[in-house]
């Protein structure tokens, strides 16, 4: 598939810099049948007692490094975690890496060059687990998207969470769970809507425009996920009762659908999720999905035109423009009902 078929004119003037605030005052472009205007707030009045509503809660750890190799710089964004204290990062500018090489942080604080190819290079660092946690709440930035325009600053440590964040490992947010407020997440609750936490570590590369050509020509960087069987047990009972799974953002998306059986069950999960989804592709899990404003020609644009229609999300992201709605991780929302199933 034409990778430029997911094209479209963004202005810059849309990309928002900051969040809205309150997070749920963000506007929801409601696309479940036809188009409203509404805010996030109003989820619970969109939603039905015995729906099941999942969530992503991992954590972004301050995944941007600015180091030195001797008496060049360096700047390490890490995106997948191998072991304790391995991880993928992508290094800028690469070509004064080479394997062998260690770059500091500071004066007590290292990672050696294990590996480089292209842009990306694999990392051990001189501490792993705990220690290696606190060395990067030390001498890391938050991964804030480089369309942003700016560098990450202290707000961002608090604003690129979600509140519900729980479990280290992300160097990008789960951006739809960017609305959610306490508040909010207590009104879908007595709604009758059940909430669960699934996980899956969002790698830096997810939010990349895709730059091949042809989509058969892209390859998803794999990114670590985790279903525990109770969730699983959950979502299964709520469809088999009639309710409708929704999935707070492509992230939940992707895992589900992972963990889907041909019958739309789910099972529980541990393992790399690396599924690429495009228009042809048949949900199984998802019902229902809130999801951000992605970039053009990215995987998570064509993800949503999978799930509601390449054309209806071209014309509704051409109105969201118009309307003044405010596009990417800091952005405003949308709420999809999947094509083949009616909200």
């Amino acid at each position: 598939m034409r990778v430029d078929a997911f094209d479209f004119e963004l202005p810059r003037a849309a990309i928002a810099t900051r969040p809205a605030s309150p997070r749920d005052s963000a506007r929801l472009l409601d696309l479940r049948a036809g188009l409203a205007h509404r805010s996030v707030a109003d989820l619970p009045a969109l939603l039905r007692s015995g729906d099941v509503m999942v969530f992503n809660d991992t954590r972004v750890i301050p995944a941007r490094l600015e180091g030195r190799r001797g008496e060049a710089r360096v700047e390490l964004t890490l995106h997948r975690r191998v072991s304790a204290e391995r991880w993928q990062a992508f290094a800028r500018p690469a070509r004064r890496l080479r394997p062998g090489d260690t770059v500091f942080f500071g004066s007590d604080f290292s990672a050696l060059v294990e590996a480089r190819e292209g842009p990306e290079v694999s990392l051990v660092f001189d501490r792993g687990g705990a220690a290696l946690a606190r060395a990067l709440e030390r001498h890391g930035a938050m991964p804030l998207p480089p369309y942003t325009g700016r560098a990450a600053d202290e707000r961002d440590r608090r604003d690129y969470q979600t509140v519900y964040a729980r479990e280290d490992g992300a160097v990008a947010a789960p951006t739809a769970g960017l609305h959610f407020t306490d508040g909010l997440l207590r009104a879908i609750e007595a709604r009758g809507v059940a909430r669960r936490f699934v996980t899956l570590h969002v790698g830096a590369g997810t939010f990349l425009p895709v730059a091949a050509d042809d989509t058969a020509d892209h390859t998803m960087h794999a990114e670590t996920g985790t279903i525990a069987p109770d969730v699983a047990g959950t979502i299964n009972r709520s469809r088999a009762a009639g309710g409708r799974i929704v999935a707070v953002g492509t992230t939940v998306v992707r895992l589900l659908e992972s963990a889907a059986r041909a019958d739309g069950t789910v099972r529980s999960f541990a393992g790399e999720v690396d599924l690429f989804i495009e228009p042809g592709y048949r949900f199984k899990a998802v019902d229902l999905m809130l999801t951000n404003f992605h970039l053009p020609r990215s995987t998570l644009f064509m993800l949503v035109c999978a799930f509601a229609g390449t054309e209806r999300m071209k014309a509704a992201y051409a109105q969201a423009l118009a309307a003044g709605y405010r596009f990417y991780s800091y952005g405003d929302a949308c709420l999809l009902a999947r094509e083949e199933r009616a909200a």
